[in-house]
């Protein structure tokens, strides 16, 4: 094949590139009209039922196109939950007109190619409006700014799949005067990033978040003997290898690329599959509406006697309520007292888990809710291929 004849397949494919992104625009546009049917009509966002119907069919058609049912599948689980979380968040912009303004303030801890960063645009691309960031060096700076009207919102991050919770977040929690008011997961891919030219075997010091480093201690006890520096985000970590000879960060290509580090090595997290679960704060709460999946997040203090918390958790089960995450912190100066964060899969605007919630207090000494919440968490459908 000639060069000439290479090229001009290059040129038919990107053709056909650009032909699927007119499509996938125009099927977005309809299903943006598509919820203020369901709007107007109380119908859920969600439909189930008709996902597996289409993905039958869609699978089914593709095959006799010469597709294989794995390919299809994934294209299509993608560009659904993209039409499911799409059409939940302008529900929620419909019910919250003067919260959810034309402008996002929104702090997040570090700066330029940091996954806080990556993880904000990601929330904030299903919600239109002029994208404003505020680059924080700390967790407490990020509710502070929000606390005192600098920021409409916050992003922290709460849990990894790798490393588990992250402790600061939920202690600061305890006190921080904000509400919880959206998630959002986002796949985070760490790189050792280094100068151009720096091979692995010169490195003799890694600089990054704590969080990297936990789940990257495979391949940083692997290194042997080098120094190991935290930083305060990952964006200081790139500045510090920047600055230092011989040294290397752990990042995101992307975060490596956009200061001119280059990676090294990539794939270093314990587990292939690697998430971090971050939580949206505001000031004030939202209206969450009944037609979309919904999560409420509360903290409780249970008595100190025998059963206390077992108590508690029965009344969740005797309310039909799902419990998806239980968390035990020390409660700071009172050595030996815990309070517990609890997710529930629920919607405080239900009867029923209101009476849960006054049952709850009855059975605890303190019990306060962090926040109800557009769950953006949505399990696929499944297809028998």
């Amino acid at each position: 094949m000639s060069n000439d004849a290479l090229n001009a397949l290059r040129h038919d494919i990107n053709e056909i590139d650009s032909d699927l992104l007119v499509l996938l625009a125009k099927r977005r546009r309809i299903s943006h009209s598509v919820v203020e049917y369901k709007i107007a009509n109380n119908k859920p966002i969600r439909d189930e039922a008709r996902e597996q119907a289409l993905l039958e069919k869609l699978i089914s058609y593709g095959k006799s196109l010469g597709l294989d049912a794995y390919y299809i599948n994934n294209v299509f689980q993608t560009i659904l939950e993209d039409s499911v979380l799409n059409q939940q968040a302008m529900l929620q912009k419909s019910l919250n007109p003067t919260v959810l303004s034309e402008t996002h303030r929104v702090a997040y801890l570090g700066g330029q190619g940091s996954y806080s960063q990556l993880a904000c645009h990601k929330y904030f691309s299903r919600r239109p409006g002029k994208l404003v960031e505020i680059g924080c060096s700390s967790f407490e700076q990020i509710t502070t700014k929000v606390e005192n009207g600098q920021a409409d919102f916050g992003l922290l991050p709460i849990e990894n799949t790798s490393s588990g919770s992250i402790n600061e977040v939920f202690d600061l929690l305890q006190h921080a005067q904000v509400s919880i008011v959206g998630e959002v997961t986002h796949s985070v891919e760490h790189c050792l990033l280094a100068l151009p030219g720096t091979e692995l075997a010169q490195i003799n010091k890694v600089f990054a978040h704590p969080q990297p480093f936990a789940q990257c201690s495979r391949f940083i006890q692997g290194l042997g003997d080098i120094q190991h520096e935290t930083c305060d985000s990952t964006s200081s970590a790139l500045q510090s290898a920047m600055e230092t000879h011989n040294s290397a960060a752990i990042g995101s290509a992307q975060a490596g690329k956009n200061v001119g580090l280059e990676v090294i090595k990539s794939g270093l997290a314990n587990q292939r599959e690697n998430h971090s679960r971050f939580i949206v704060v505001a000031r004030k709460p939202l209206q969450v509406s009944k037609q979309i999946p919904t999560k409420t997040s509360l903290i409780m203090a249970t008595k100190q006697q025998a059963g206390s918390l077992a108590d508690a958790l029965m009344i969740f089960k005797h309310h039909q309520i799902n419990l998806v995450k239980l968390e035990s912190r020390p409660v700071p100066g009172n050595p030996w007292e815990e309070v517990f964060y609890v997710d529930l899969e629920a919607n405080l605007d239900d009867n029923h888990v209101q009476q849960a919630i006054e049952e709850l207090k009855e059975h605890t000494q303190y019990t306060r809710i962090l926040g109800c919440y557009q769950s953006e968490s949505l399990q696929a459908v499944n297809i028998n291929n």
